[in-house]
């Protein structure tokens, strides 16, 4: 079977979570390929709800091995606590069903020290940082000054590297922030604690893939966040610090000679941003914070509120292009039931001027949303399994967007639940 990529179309929050649990049956092998736990993917199924933050989200399917690549940076506590979270509620977790890159990057505690000074610095020009630690220990991994995952494994060439570093990110750690140091006895005692129980996990991860591949195995690699936030082609500097994009999905997951067969771009029925930045479409107020508490629209990784806002055209069909989605996947279709109209923004008014492309980001700040407003269906539909079970209104809905995206939709989620899906 071909390869696949599950990619986000907007800001992030799209429902990825659900659509991987869902479509990776059908593949071998589910790769995380960039980021970190800034972001979580939430899953219901048999075991329970979860929100994933490191792990991929094919971890509770039987028979599929989940791989975290070269390209993800990984705070050691944090995955612990993950795989803790899962063992605990029945999910198996094995070096056979979970491995880890030995070239994947840390995330050590001064990192996401750093991250919550730098935005304390800010202040009201602050980027909405998760806090994790994620821009940090990217800029450190391009001056080639972080640690692998691989060198868990080598103490004695652990401490030493790590003494140098932290040697030098101290000097900004104290003389830029005013902070306490951080002592080298205190981050090897982090590393021995849970690094040890990660080891059993580390391999070469590149090599098992090229082997999965050459052996007929079929990849699923599963993004974080969206195309708005990928480093390149997002609302930069809003943006996460690194690549979403599927284009890199292969480089990151480990295997770059490889390529993607189809791209799964996960979009879902009205708008969510979390974190700062322009968001065009965005409502405020009573109306915002009833399709807030309708979609339960709470942060996976930090629990902050979502903004949220109707469905943006010209933002969504920028993100279709950069990705270059083959297919779409529609989420959360039911929580639009209550509304007795449905407003999409159709175009961007700059400078008395409408625009249908997304625009570069120094302009985003003068955009408006340009309104339209389609019929609603006004009845629940989170039972519908069929296409021809929805209420006309929300068929129109869906074809609508399909047109307007120049995408087939072949997914319509109508819940959490695994089998709230309707394949078309």
């Amino acid at each position: 079977m071909s390869n696949c990529a599950i990619v986000g179309i907007n800001w992030g929050d799209e429902g990825k979570g659900r659509m991987v649990d869902l479509i990776a049956r059908d593949y071998d092998i589910v790769c995380r390929y960039q980021g970190g736990n800034n972001a979580g993917h939430t899953i219901v199924n048999e075991y329970g709800k979860f929100a994933l933050h490191l792990i991929p989200s094919g971890i509770c399917l039987p028979g599929v091995v989940n791989v975290l690549g070269n390209g993800v940076v990984i705070d050691l506590e944090s995955l612990c606590g993950e795989i803790e979270a899962l063992q605990n509620a029945g999910v198996p977790i094995t070096p056979e069903n979970f491995k880890i890159s030995e070239r994947a990057t840390i995330v050590f505690p001064y990192h996401r020290a750093l991250d919550g000074l730098e935005e304390a610095r800010l202040k009201d020009k602050k980027y909405g940082s998760t806090l994790r630690g994620i821009a940090p220990v990217y800029s450190d991994k391009y001056q080639k000054k972080t640690i692998m995952m691989g060198e868990l494994l080598y103490p004695a060439y652990l401490e030493k590297r790590l003494a140098s570093i932290l040697e030098w990110k101290n000097l900004t750690i104290q003389n830029v922030y005013g902070a306490e140091a951080y002592k080298l006895e205190d981050m090897l005692a982090w590393c021995r604690e849970f690094g040890s129980k990660l080891a059993p996990y580390i391999c070469d991860t590149s090599k098992y893939l090229y082997e999965a591949e050459k052996a007929g195995k079929s990849i699923m690699f599963e993004a974080q966040l969206g195309a708005l936030r990928d480093i390149d082609f997002g609302i930069f500097p809003y943006t996460s610090s690194s690549s979403s994009n599927a284009g890199y999905a292969c480089v990151g997951a480990g295997i770059p000679g490889s390529h993607v067969d189809r791209t799964v771009g996960i979009v879902k029925a009205y708008s969510t941003c979390v974190g700062e930045g322009p968001f065009t479409a965005e409502w405020f107020g009573e109306e915002a914070e009833r399709l807030r508490e309708a979609g339960g629209e709470y942060g996976a990784a930090t629990g902050r509120p979502r903004r949220v806002g109707p469905f943006d055209v010209v933002a969504t069909r920028y993100g279709v292009r950069v990705q270059g989605a083959t297919q779409i996947a529609l989420t959360k279709l039911d929580v639009l039931s209550y509304m007795e109209k449905i407003p999409v923004c159709t175009q961007y008014e700059i400078g008395g001027k409408r625009v249908d492309e997304f625009p570069f980001p120094a302009a985003l700040s003068e955009a408006k949303p340009v309104m339209e407003y389609l019929p609603g269906w006004g009845c629940d539909i989170s039972n519908a399994r069929k296409f021809g079970d929805l209420p006309a209104a929300a068929r129109d809905y869906v074809r609508y967007v399909e047109d307007t995206l120049r995408t087939p939709i072949p997914y319509v989620s109508v819940g959490a639940a695994r089998d709230a899906i309707i394949l078309r």
